[in-house]
C-alpha cells in the first residue's frame, strides 16, 4: 500500500523538469520572452512550467527543449541527477524499537500477537518508554 504522507514530500516530474529548463535558460543567458518566442509558447505559460505549476505536453517539452538547443534526452538526464540529488538528500529514519525484531512475541510493525501496540519489552523496559531513533543519510 502506498504511504501517501511520504508520497507528498517526493517531487513531482513537472517541478523537476521546469527547474532543470530555468537553470538551463538562465545558463545561456536568455530570457523568458527569448525562449517563449523560440519555443512558440506563451510567456506567462514558460514561466508557469518553469515554476512546476503546469504540466507541458511531450510536444511543446521538445518545442522547448529545440528552442534552448538540448536534446530532450538531456532535459530526462539532468531531471534524473536533480532527483537522485534530491533522494540522497533525505535521511533515512528507523525506529529501532519497530525495526523488525521478534521479541517476546512482538511482530515487526511493534504489535503483539494479542493485538496490543507498543515496542518490545527489551526497547521498552530499558529506557523507561524512550525511542531510539536511527538516522542515515543516503
Amino acid at each position: 500500500m502506498i504511504d501517501w504522507r511520504e508520497h507528498d514530500r517526493r517531487p513531482l516530474l513537472r517541478t523537476m523538469f521546469g527547474e532543470v529548463l530555468r537553470r538551463i535558460r538562465l545558463e545561456q543567458g536568455r530570457t523568458l520572452a527569448d525562449v517563449a518566442s523560440a519555443a512558440r509558447v506563451s510567456m506567462p505559460y514558460l514561466s508557469e512550467l518553469e515554476r512546476g505549476r503546469k504540466e507541458a505536453s511531450s510536444e511543446v517539452l521538445a518545442a522547448i527543449c529545440a528552442a534552448l538547443e538540448i536534446d530532450i534526452s538531456d532535459l530526462l538526464a539532468e531531471a534524473r541527477k536533480e532527483l537522485m540529488n534530491t533522494e540522497a538528500q533525505r535521511a533515512l529514519v528507523i525506529r529501532l524499537d519497530r525495526a523488525g525484531y521478534d521479541r517476546a512475541g512482538y511482530d515487526r510493525a511493534g504489535y503483539d500477537r494479542a493485538g496490543h501496540d507498543g515496542p518490545a519489552p527489551d526497547a521498552r523496559g530499558r529506557n523507561g518508554g524512550a525511542v531510539c531513533l536511527l538516522a542515515c543519510a543516503a
